[in-house]
């Protein structure tokens, strides 16, 4: 299958000439979540994006991204990343031939993300301080340096990542529009562009359906109104306090009607192991913020048919799901202590 430019070409900033950097994004499963939808009393859907080639929906972006930083003659790209976009952009930059680093918090970075960087031959940076500060310094350094900046600040990433709403209205069709998407919320550029799409579809839909989006509490600057200056929770890939999307996100919410809530790190994962134990379905613990805010907060009212965008898959933090898991039993190697190891 043809990755999302060729897909997309006329809804996106690409001449047909255009060079087109791509690992085939996009086109990920939307699962219904029978469990999930009787617990809450509505018709619920996941949108798998850790079914992209990097584990993430970072990849939408990135294939624009880095495809318009070819086109534009630039031979280095580099990001601040809390890890997907680390990870996403090492690859397609890899991809591409050219150089990328990235600056990522100092040991705050899951293992399984850092791994794809550092895998990838990214030049990978730990910075002495937080996503925040490493966006702000490598913004600085596109500006002094001829080097392309991927973060979601670029609008190609914004353009690369609003063709998801295009994949659900295709997916699920005029005659039962969506009332919902759930959706967690970081660097707020995901939500941003989920709106975008929405938008410049709506002469196929019948309504727009409503933005929910949801915060760790510990890295909430949309739900508290300011910036966080210290953002703690263990979804690390929304550990961000001060949102480079954060006007737009908050436009999205406010022109759908929906809302911007706050889970805690506990309700994060409840519904992780939920969604896992339950639904089949493992996803990064920030990916699951989406699920446990509606378990949180329940369905606003009038929503029956609603969309979770689980991000990111579960085994870009692999020490999450070992740590609260049941663990390995010990077991000798005969018959009867397998017995009583399986059934208990």
């Amino acid at each position: 299958m043809a990755g999302l430019i060729e897909r997309y070409r006329d809804r996106l900033p690409f001449a047909p000439g255009d060079p087109v950097i791509t690992l085939d994004e996009g086109a990920t499963p939307l699962v219904h979540a029978p469990r999930l939808s009787e617990r809450l009393g509505g018709e619920v859907w996941l949108k798998i994006e850790g079914a992209n080639p990097t584990g993430s929906f970072k990849d939408r972006g990135m294939t624009c991204a880095v495809s318009g930083a070819v086109r534009d003659g630039s031979t280095a790209v580099v990001c601040a990343s809390t890890g997907n976009t680390a990870a996403s952009a090492a690859a397609y930059a890899a991809r591409a031939g050219i150089t990328c680093a990235v600056i990522v918090p100092d040991g705050k970075i899951a293992r399984g993300k850092l791994a794809q960087a550092v895998i990838h031959g990214a030049r990978v940076v730990g910075l002495k301080g937080n996503f925040d500060e490493a966006l702000r310094l490598v913004r600085e350094l596109s500006q002094a340096h001829p080097i392309a900046l991927v973060n979601s600040v670029n609008p190609l990433r914004i353009e690369g990542q609003k063709t998801a709403a295009f994949e659900l209205i295709e997916t699920l069709g005029p005659q039962r529009p969506l009332d919902a998407l759930a959706i967690s919320v970081g660097n707020a550029g995901n939500i941003t562009a989920y709106w975008k799409g929405f938008s410049e579809s709506a002469d196929q839909i019948e309504r727009m359906p409503k933005m929910l989006g949801f915060q760790a509490a510990g890295a909430a600057p949309l739900v508290l109104g300011h910036a966080v200056e210290q953002p703690e929770t263990l979804a690390s890939a929304i550990r961000i306090g001060d949102p480079a999307r954060g006007e737009e996100a908050l436009l999205a919410v406010s022109e759908s009607g929906g809302a911007i809530n706050s889970v805690t790190d506990e309700q994060i994962l409840e519904a992780y192991r939920f969604l896992a134990d339950q639904e089949g379905v493992f996803c990064e613990p920030s990916s699951a913020a989406s699920v446990a805010g509606l378990l949180v907060h329940g369905l606003p009212e009038g929503v029956e048919r609603i969309v979770c965008a689980l991000t990111g898959h579960g085994l870009k933090d692999p020490e999450t799901a070992i740590e609260i898991g049941e663990g390995i039993i010990p077991c000798e190697a005969n018959l009867a202590a397998v017995e009583t190891a399986v059934w208990g």
